[in-house]
């Protein structure tokens, strides 16, 4: 298999960063605020091998909810915020995020092809990642959750990013089933990025290719070895 995109559209979150330390600690750590349980890294995936939870404060919410301790999305929401961008007093999880490829070789995938993004993160999350980073020139465009009324599984980012360009002129390479679902809803070629012998890759792999993925890569960086 081989592609040659005009457009190679990345989701962010386990794709270009590692956000274990970031976002799944968040939820951990949110969940043991209002339930006193810790639950594992491995049980977030088993979450995610569902349709609906690209967003982590309803994923947070809902489990909550199902340890028998309801408890308002807002304040879910809220208390997630603050483990994850900190308070003045005590540094937030969003420092332990960290780049899974490096700004070179982005480099030189956009001198082959635009770059674009379309992420379910927030705008102020996407810009707090970008500024002061190489990448933050690279990426021309970038849909976030605040630039389209319903997010992923809804492909609207998709045509948004596509702009009348072909489906079949674009990559987008994701790591959730709502990626997958958002691409196939797109009709734009999809690559899935699951690290090899993790959680994520026993639990969505086999999913994501019956999602229509194209290939179920171990890093981002195999994209080189699919682009012609």
């Amino acid at each position: 298999m081989k592609l040659a995109p005009k457009l190679v559209i990345f989701d962010v979150d386990g794709v270009l960063l590692d956000v274990r330390g970031s976002f799944h600690r968040s939820i951990i750590e949110t969940i043991h605020f209002f339930t006193g349980q810790r639950p594992t890294y491995a049980e977030i995936h088993q979450w995610k091998n569902r349709s609906g939870y690209n967003d982590d404060w309803r994923l947070t919410t809902d489990w909550i909810a199902s340890l028998g301790k309801p408890v308002p999305y807002a304040k879910v929401k809220a208390r997630f915020q603050k483990f994850y961008w900190g308070t003045k007093d005590l540094p937030g999880n969003v420092s332990r995020e960290k780049w899974l490829v490096t700004h070179s070789r982005l480099q030189r995938w956009s001198r082959r092809a635009e770059l674009a993004l379309f992420t379910g993160r927030t705008r102020r999350e996407l810009r707090h990642t970008l500024e002061g980073s190489p990448a933050n020139d690279i990426f021309r465009r970038a849909v976030t959750m605040d630039d389209v009324k319903k997010g992923k599984p809804d492909p609207d980012g998709l045509h948004l990013l596509l702009d009348g360009m072909s489906p079949r002129d674009a990559v987008y390479l994701g790591d959730n089933i709502d990626d997958a679902l958002a691409a196939k809803r797109a009709r734009v070629p999809f690559l899935g990025v699951l690290p090899k012998g993790s959680d994520a890759h026993r639990h969505r792999a086999a999913t994501l290719r019956k999602l229509g993925a194209l290939a179920v890569m171990n890093t981002v960086t195999d994209l080189e070895k699919v682009w012609r």
